[in-house]
């Protein structure tokens, strides 16, 4: 048992953004590159991803600063996706989270450099982490996990495979191969981030990808949920977008009753491989709960 996820979440996010902020800080780089990277760092969001990897070195016993430079890194990669996403030859988006997207404030020039800036600043990042918290053979691999989970095996791969679905009706594996790419790569790094620095056994780390595998396709899940019974506010864009860009997505394949099915499915699935490593996953668990939510 341990303090809220609220208190833990806040505490945490703090502490990244401040940290984040003071690395971007710190770069002897062009003004306008420098406020546009920092400009989509401090948008907001849950930080989820940084936060499953801060639980998951808690389910160990470890201390936050151990992985402080790793989840800067994958909250930059996903901010670097979220800027590059907004550009008008993607989604064409004027607003993120309330505020104009970089492209509209920068210039789509500076968009894409402030994207790629952070993209590459990640790497530099992981690679800089202390010796005292990471061996040269845990930063290899952290580098090695994070360029796969991002790149063409990963993200890219998924976000390429997502455009290419748009108009088109998609069978179930063809919606999960792009959710579990898309979106799960990453989410997955933050807990196998949070393990590899953790010094976690063989085991443990394949029980904590199945976790987080199913916790990712749940994400999506809901958020398909949420798309059709959800309220702007929530969702953070308009209710049935989806739909209006006729996307197919799990209510669509499977009907409302059958995506709320395989929410609770995957959820449940997810705290079982929790459970499985005898670890303290008490965040973990918590954070489950909060991403497969449907009434909040």
């Amino acid at each position: 048992m341990g303090e809220s996820l609220q208190a833990f979440s806040q505490h945490h996010k703090t502490l990244l953004e401040e940290k984040m902020a003071s690395f971007v800080e710190r770069l002897e780089s062009p003004a306008v590159l420098k406020e546009a990277m920092q400009y989509s760092l401090s948008a907001g969001g849950k930080r989820i991803r940084p936060l499953l990897l801060f639980a998951t070195l808690a389910a160990y016993g470890q201390e936050t600063i151990k992985g402080l430079n790793s989840a800067c890194a994958l909250e930059m990669v996903h901010t670097y996706s979220l800027i590059h996403d907004d550009l008008p030859s993607m989604d064409d988006d004027d607003l993120r989270r309330g505020k104009p997207t970089n492209h509209k404030v920068y210039g789509e020039a500076n968009a894409i450099l402030a994207g790629d800036a952070l993209l590459t600043y990640s790497f530099q990042l992981i690679a800089e982490t202390d010796e005292a918290f990471a061996s040269p053979e845990a930063k290899l691999n952290l580098i090695k996990e994070f360029a796969q989970s991002a790149g063409a095996e990963g993200m890219v791969g998924g976000q390429v495979a997502d455009m290419l679905g748009e108009q088109k009706t998609l069978t179930l594996p063809e919606l999960e191969y792009i959710h579990v790419h898309k979106t799960g790569k990453l989410l997955s790094f933050g807990v196998i981030a949070g393990a590899i620095l953790a010094g976690a056994s063989d085991k443990e780390k394949q029980l904590l990808l199945e976790f987080s595998t199913h916790l990712g396709l749940a994400f999506q899940i809901r958020d398909d949920i949420l798309d059709l019974e959800g309220s702007e506010e929530l969702i953070g864009k308009p209710v049935g977008s989806d739909e209006v860009n006729a996307k197919s997505t799990y209510p669509s394949i499977l009907t409302m009753n059958g995506a709320k099915a395989a929410l609770d499915e995957h959820t449940q699935l997810a705290k079982e491989k929790l459970a499985k490593t005898g670890l303290n996953t008490y965040y973990l668990e918590k954070i489950t709960d909060m991403l497969a939510e449907r009434n909040h």
